[in-house]
């Protein structure tokens, strides 16, 4: 950053030397120490935030290099803890199968001789409430038409 500064003020020295070569006429020595002042400042001032906006640019790489590295480290940490818990999932799912195989082959017979005792039953019930429903279900219709005419007309 030194040498960028260094590097601009002996161009502007080489140039005001050149213009002043050129020139037969005195100029106003205060005018031009001004401009060069002012332009070596916002040079300066350039180049200062030029630096700032890069090392904040460093700064987030830096923080995203290393979210990532704590990421796959961990991930490399807990994958073994992972593995292992499916490995005892899979040999509790074995070592269970054959209770639930069991208990299904148990109470298949129950549950298939309750639906043979049941279902006489429903259907029964079911061809005898069907009638006192498609009763009802004529009766609200009814009601919603007599409702219907109640009704100012809109």
């Amino acid at each position: 950053m030194k040498f960028s500064i260094v590097a601009a003020l002996v161009v502007l020295l080489a140039v005001a030397h050149g213009s002043e070569a050129k020139s037969v006429v005195r100029r106003d020595v205060q005018a031009d120490m001004e401009k060069m002042v002012k332009l070596i400042k916002d040079m300066s001032a350039s180049i200062t935030t030029a630096t700032q906006d890069m090392v904040e640019k460093v700064q987030a790489m830096e923080l995203a290099n290393t979210a990532q590295t704590y990421v796959e480290d961990s991930r490399t940490k807990i994958q073994p803890l992972v593995d292992q818990v499916q490995a005892e999932a899979t040999k509790l799912q074995e070592q269970v199968k054959p209770f639930i195989t069991n208990i299904d082959d148990h109470i298949k017979p129950i549950t298939d001789n309750f639906n043979a005792q049941v279902k006489p039953l429903t259907d029964n019930f079911y061809t005898q409430v069907k009638p006192l429903t498609n009763l009802m279900e004529k009766f609200f219709q009814q009601v919603a038409e007599q409702a219907k005419a109640l009704l100012p007309p809109q």
